[in-house]
């Protein structure tokens, strides 16, 4: 299928409503840095620097349907504890995600906590007690499900196997879906597939695929053996197997029994926690919007590929997947617009990184820019990139300007290793968007004073500073342009 009909589907599939069955986590990160190893026994000393918490398990499913614009109901078990608060309050309220929680005396919220330095993890402390549901608790489960089940257009069992999905409550819900021809997709955990018979997707990773059917699906060849024999082991209608960096194997029976391999499209891994969970979220939307299993597939493909750029179970918005669909070769994730650049500059707040900004029109990058950039870069931990879009830069320059487009622009300005975010601004000044994303520092050239710089005072208020760096002479896109004007008339 042609992108642009990939495209079309993401329009299709906002406002669709997909209910999250399955374990509820809660997520934590901390962030700090490791510089000796500790004197009473060799293991490294984490620095603190940063925490972040966020819902884990299934829920990180249902965030991720929630960014890619869709509609969430997530339903689970959770402990009657203050992580259960937390999730059920907050977590859930910020996310935009409706829940329904069964609550478990006696039995601890799940919680898996990670500690992170220089972006990698260095070990995780998992607190939980994998017990499964009691019949009456099963019931309400279900009884939960069925008073959702009337507005549903699709439905995603996240089995974590910690006790939320027992045998029963999966039987029930997939013939509840089924009756009513709602798609039905599981993330399994359980080698024992039989118990997912009837949906409409199985989604396993290479690793549990490898140890359902006993075969290395390192290559493509064995994972198409291996996807056939899970779908016919579990009797379900497809499965998509992702495979990291050999990409996907996709067997669905509706294709006459086609299996399909695809390859992965992540230009550079930062994190692949919480990669399979975009997957779910995409794959499940698309079915939701009408497309096939393989084309649903494509597009959960290109998604985890922006995922796995993120830092963290970070979650991938519409509008960075539409992009990427776009043009997938040229589709870099940095480049995002308003709503994912706040998205991503809370996430780095979160972390403990100082976020610097900077904006322009950058139309004819030249050497000028890119060492006030690396200069800018140089007094910030993330450095976010404002262009003034194309009509903007028309009110400012005139109509015959901008010599690149905007998309132009901003590929160009995402390449530069000292960029980390780039987004586009509609106005004439950047003031509205550093009022919403609040960097810690205001970066501009020294050409410019304190007084002069947009955004200062705004800056300055909440306690942050301005940066005023030193630009290189001799520099300046206007007189590029009209120095090949003159050597044209020449």
């Amino acid at each position: 299928m042609r992108s642009s009909n990939l495209t079309a589907a993401i329009e299709n599939w906002l406002g669709k409503h997909v209910c999250v069955v399955g374990d509820v986590m809660l997520d934590r990160y901390v962030y700090g840095e490791v510089e000796r190893i500790s004197p009473e026994a060799p293991i490294p000393v984490l620095q603190f620097q940063a925490e972040t918490i966020m819902l884990g398990g299934a829920g990180n499913v249902a965030r991720n349907v929630a960014a890619l614009g869709g509609k969430v109901t997530l339903i689970g078990a959770l402990g009657d504890d203050a992580p259960a608060e937390l999730i059920a309050g907050a977590l859930i309220a910020d996310e935009g995600i409706e829940g329904y929680f069964l609550r478990r005396p006696g039995v601890p919220t799940t919680i898996k906590t990670r500690f992170v330095s220089d972006g990698q993890q260095i070990m995780r402390l998992d607190i939980e007690r994998k017990q499964a549901l009691s019949e009456p608790e099963a019931d309400e489960i279900v009884r939960r499900f069925e008073n959702a089940l009337a507005t549903v257009d699709a439905v995603v069992l996240s089995d974590y196997a910690k006790g939320a999905l027992t045998p029963g409550v999966i039987g029930r819900i997939v013939t509840l879906a089924r009756n009513r021809m709602i798609p039905l997709i599981v993330d399994p955990k359980m080698l024992d597939v039989a118990r997912y018979a009837g949906a409409t997707a199985l989604t396993p990773n290479r690793s549990e695929a490898e140890a359902m059917t006993r075969l290395d699906c390192r290559t493509d060849e064995n994972a198409q053996l291996a996807a056939r024999r899970i779908c016919e082991q579990a009797g379900v209608d497809s499965v998509v197997m992702t495979r990291g960096a050999q990409g996907m194997t996709i067997f669905d029976k509706a294709a006459a029994g086609a299996t399909v391999s695809i390859p992965a499209v992540a230009r550079e891994v930062f994190d692949v926690s919480g990669a399979g969970d975009t997957v779910v979220a995409a794959l499940a939307l698309s079915l939701a919007a009408g497309l096939d299993v393989t084309s649903g597939a494509r597009v959960a493909n290109v998604a985890a590929g922006i995922a796995v750029g993120k830092r963290g179970a970070g979650v991938v918005h519409a509008s960075e997947l539409a992009s990427a669909l776009v043009e997938p070769t040229r589709g870099d994730p940095k480049i995002a617009d308003r709503r994912a650049a706040l998205a991503n500059v809370c996430d780095w707040r979160r972390q403990g990184f100082k976020v610097g900004f900077t904006n322009g029109c950058f139309d004819l990058l030249h050497p000028g820019h890119v060492e006030l950039l690396k200069r800018a870069r140089a007094g910030c931990d993330r450095l976010v990139v404002a262009l003034n879009s194309d009509a903007s830069v028309r009110r400012l320059k005139g109509p015959t300007r901008p010599v690149q487009d905007e998309t132009a622009r901003s590929l160009v300005m995402a390449s530069l290793a000292s960029v980390d975010l780039v987004t586009l601004f509609e106005e004439d000044t950047p003031l509205e968007l550093i009022a919403l994303l609040k960097p810690d520092v205001l970066i501009k050239g020294a050409d410019y004073t304190i007084e002069t710089v947009v955004g200062a005072d705004v800056v300055q208020a909440y306690g942050g500073k301005v940066l005023l760096v030193p630009i290189e002479s001799g520099y300046s896109t206007s007189s590029i342009i009209a120095r090949g004007a003159r050597e044209q008339a020449s």
